[in-house]
């Protein structure tokens, strides 16, 4: 069975997380903040704050916007619950956006008919891989999240994406584009934002009480981040390879491939089609020739809210398959991949 995701891990690892065992500072240290460092350079940010996931990512960067009851976060209806989450941590009310169902972003023009005085922050993922129309959506004057955890390394209009808004979040779970089995981190050019989101990270030598949290990343997770992040251009361009392989491939049958556009660089964390039948009988049969294809959200977010009204969320929802795309694939892998795709999306 070919998996969905896996980590594309060798001996730089190995060494890096040796030599981090035998130093015996295995907890936060020196290898952190060189990763927050290198995270922050490469970007373009003047600083970051390494958390141990995605999630408490999201979770300081809205405690950094003072952001709590009675206050709306907007963010798309088709992302993982992890945003969710974030949101009613802070007792904030979620206001969720539809999405384009040609680039599975959020959509602007809907976002900019929900917004209301209540909003205090918009969460933006670029969702797989491909921007979205970020410049357009800092315009509108509310802080925005960008969440870069599918996109590290993508540029709108040749800039990375994750220095446009007022903070940015990334996720390094095992499956993401730069893995460090469980991690995140935040950047911003705020130094008042970072010094909050600092201070929160961690709950202890305090001369004052408040509540903090324990979201420390280990120099572990760091080792392996900062070998991840300087292989990241061959990552990227691997993908971009096999995605080109795969658009080649299948132009000819009948699905719907994934966007491109001229003034944004996908890096294609996932390759994600839409169909033409029936969603879950073309993932069965994919799984029974040996490829492990998802949906690449498990449920859209309203419908946990039970909320109507997201057309191009449900649309998506409905037809798309998440085919595998990552560094780690043979060339035999991949030439599989093509034949199985092509055979149950052309019988």
């Amino acid at each position: 069975m070919i998996p969905h995701s896996r980590p594309m891990l060798d001996e730089e690892e190995i060494l890096n997380l040796s030599n981090v065992i035998r130093s015996g500072q295995i907890s936060l240290g020196g290898e952190v903040l060189r990763f927050e460092e290198m995270m922050a350079g490469f970007i373009g940010l003047n600083g970051a704050a390494a958390t141990n996931s995605g999630t408490s990512a999201l979770h300081l960067a809205l405690l950094s916007l003072n952001i709590g009851d009675d206050d709306e976060v907007a963010a798309p209806s088709y992302t993982c619950t992890a945003i969710l989450n974030a949101i009613n941590y802070v007792n904030a009310a979620p206001l969720l956006i539809d999405i384009d169902p040609d680039t599975f972003n959020i959509d602007l023009n809907d976002l900019k008919n929900r917004i209301t005085k209540r909003t205090k922050a918009i969460i933006v993922p670029h969702m797989f891989g491909l921007p979205a129309d970020i410049e357009d959506i800092v315009t509108l004057g509310i802080p925005v999240i960008e969440d870069c955890a599918q996109a590290i390394g993508a540029t709108y209009k040749e800039r990375q994406v994750g220095g446009f808004g007022y903070l940015s979040i990334y996720s390094f779970y095992a499956t993401k584009v730069i893995a460090t089995g469980e991690g995140g981190m935040i950047l911003s050019d705020s130094k008042r934002a970072l010094e909050k989101i600092r201070d929160l990270k961690e709950y202890d030598k305090k001369d004052i009480y408040s509540p903090c949290f324990n979201y420390k990343m280990t120099d572990i997770q760091a080792a392996l981040g900062i070998s991840q992040l300087n292989k990241l251009p061959l990552f990227i361009e691997k993908r971009k390879g096999i995605a080109d392989r795969y658009a080649q491939s299948f132009k000819d049958i009948p699905i719907t491939l994934p966007a491109r556009y001229s003034d944004r660089r996908h890096i294609f964390y996932r390759f994600v089609i839409k169909t033409r039948g029936n969603t879950d009988e073309y993932l069965r049969l994919l799984e029974g020739k040996g490829i492990s294809c998802q949906r690449p959200v498990y449920l859209p977010l309203n419908n946990y809210l039970k909320l109507d009204g997201f057309p191009g969320t449900y649309e998506v929802w409905n037809k798309a398959i998440s085919i595998p795309i990552y560094p780690g694939l043979s060339d035999d892998e991949i030439k599989m991949i093509i034949d199985v795709v092509r055979d149950v999306f052309t019988r």
